[in-house]
């Protein structure tokens, strides 16, 4: 394949394992509205921010939306692995999309489980080449690892929305909702050793949508941009009510945009621990950012972006669909 400019990028293989959820379908269209950049091998779904019936459905919605039925769904994990599940319809509806009239999408589900799939996939790939984008929490690919670790030759790298450290939780005082969701699959992500990268809500909460930024948006005036206005019209109310600030994040998106422009983004290597003990801090990310520690830094924490970049990105690809 060719690109324009300085020179070819390399097209990434990719998985996106999902939960949606408004931010997640936001971040679905600006992936499959990316085809010469991200060649997504499949979506696989996780219960998270509602059942897992319902994140499977909204999957299906956003590839329908984006005219891109070729692209497989497996569902997968349907609770964490051991704490009880908690859904997030407080934020994103009992269906798990709110602000758009939803409807059951013509085509359904590829046959059989994302587990499964994830580990016939990665074990057959070549050395280090799939790339994983992670939405929600990360129980499919924790239930992958421990039942054939091998797995991690066919990994490039997996990029996490999740986690905080500088700003604070959005779910307790201290954690994330995917980390806390299940924060035991979090823990056997990050001892696999893989490489990872970790966009956390101190990035995410500095990439905030504004009136001239959804206005650009409505201005491409087809049906991806509307649905995408009408999502977060609704979805960023919660945050900007409880934060106070002027505009509301795009959490999961972030992520596809780091996959395409990683250039937008900055952050360091650090070391990482997920608290699985029950109390206060439960689901907490521990960024150990100064190093003192002195283990080895094998996460990549992104902790600045580029906002104008992101929805100028988001924007132009919203733009190729329909």
């Amino acid at each position: 394949m060719t690109a324009t400019g300085a020179h070819a990028a390399e097209q990434i293989d990719l998985i996106i394992d999902t939960d949606p959820g408004a931010d997640d379908v936001v971040a679905l269209l600006f992936a499959l509205a990316s085809p010469q950049e991200l060649n997504i091998r499949a979506l696989t779904t996780v219960a998270g921010n509602v059942r897992l019936d319902k994140t499977s459905r909204n999957a299906r919605l956003a590839r329908e939306w984006a005219g891109r039925e070729e692209v497989p769904v497996y569902a997968g994990a349907e609770k964490p692995m051991m704490r009880e599940p908690i859904y997030a319809e407080n934020v994103h509806g009992v269906e798990g999309l709110s602000g758009v009239p939803i409807h059951e999408p013509k085509k359904g589900l590829a046959d059989g489980n994302a587990i499964d799939y994830l580990i016939d996939t990665l074990m057959a790939a070549q050395p280090h080449s799939i790339t994983i984008a992670m939405l929600g929490p990360q129980t499919n690919l924790a239930l992958a690892f421990i039942r054939e670790p091998g797995i991690a030759q066919g990994i490039k790298e997996v990029v996490i929305m999740g986690g905080a450290h500088f700003n604070g939780g959005n779910i307790t005082p201290l954690a994330e909702f995917n980390l806390f969701a299940d924060p035991q699959a979090a823990e056997v992500v990050i001892k696999s050793g893989v490489k990872l990268t970790y966009l956390s809500l101190d990035v995410t909460h500095k990439i905030l949508t504004s009136d001239a930024r959804m206005g650009k948006i409505a201005a491409l005036s087809n049906n991806a941009s509307r649905l995408v206005v009408d999502i977060l019209n609704d979805h960023v109310k919660t945050d900007m009510e409880r934060y106070g600030i002027p505009g509301g994040p795009v959490h999961d998106a972030t992520v596809i945009a780091y996959l395409l422009k990683p250039q937008l983004f900055s952050g360091r290597n650090v070391s990482i621990v997920v608290d699985v003990e029950e109390g206060p801090a439960f689901g907490q990310t521990i960024v150990d950012w100064g190093n003192g520690l002195k283990v080895p830094e094998s996460v990549f924490w992104v902790e600045n972006g580029d906002a104008e970049g992101f929805f100028d990105l988001l924007t132009e690809r919203l733009a190729r669909l329909k």
